[in-house]
């Protein structure tokens, strides 16, 4: 997995890479109705239930992505997945605060657009 995708939390005393992934993002837009919506429902949840069970959600969701692609590239080495439970049960809530960063981070990350400009030195020279 190419680390600049990647935010990285520890669960449990393991380090897990976070990415967003094009599958990850078609299950975030499911729920949310786009990565846009993300930010402000992790961000100004009154709940705070609601706001952990979304940042579980989301934390196995996108942890859950670097396993996949993993067991896909290496079929003899799979690792198993994690669970929303797991997650509560090996997190503490200051935890969780520390991954809604990693989150962000990894949402930064994976929608990050890099744009390299053309040299047009030459072209739309008029013919004399």
């Amino acid at each position: 997995m190419e680390n600049d995708r990647t935010a990285m939390i520890t669960i449990g005393g393991d380090e897990h890479a976070l990415v967003l992934t094009t599958r990850a993002t078609k299950e975030i837009s499911k729920r949310y109705g786009g990565l846009e919506n993300l930010g402000d429902k992790l961000l100004q949840s009154d709940d705070f239930t609601l706001a952990i069970d979304e940042v579980v959600w989301l934390v196995t969701l996108l942890a859950n992505q670097s396993v996949q692609v993993h067991n896909l590239r290496h079929p003899k080495d799979a690792r198993p997945l994690l669970t929303e439970e797991a997650v509560e049960l090996l997190t503490s809530p200051a935890d969780l605060a520390k991954c809604k960063s990693a989150i962000m981070e990894a949402m930064y990350r994976g929608t990050a657009r890099h744009i390299e400009s053309e040299d047009n030195s030459g072209k739309n020279v008029q013919a004399g």
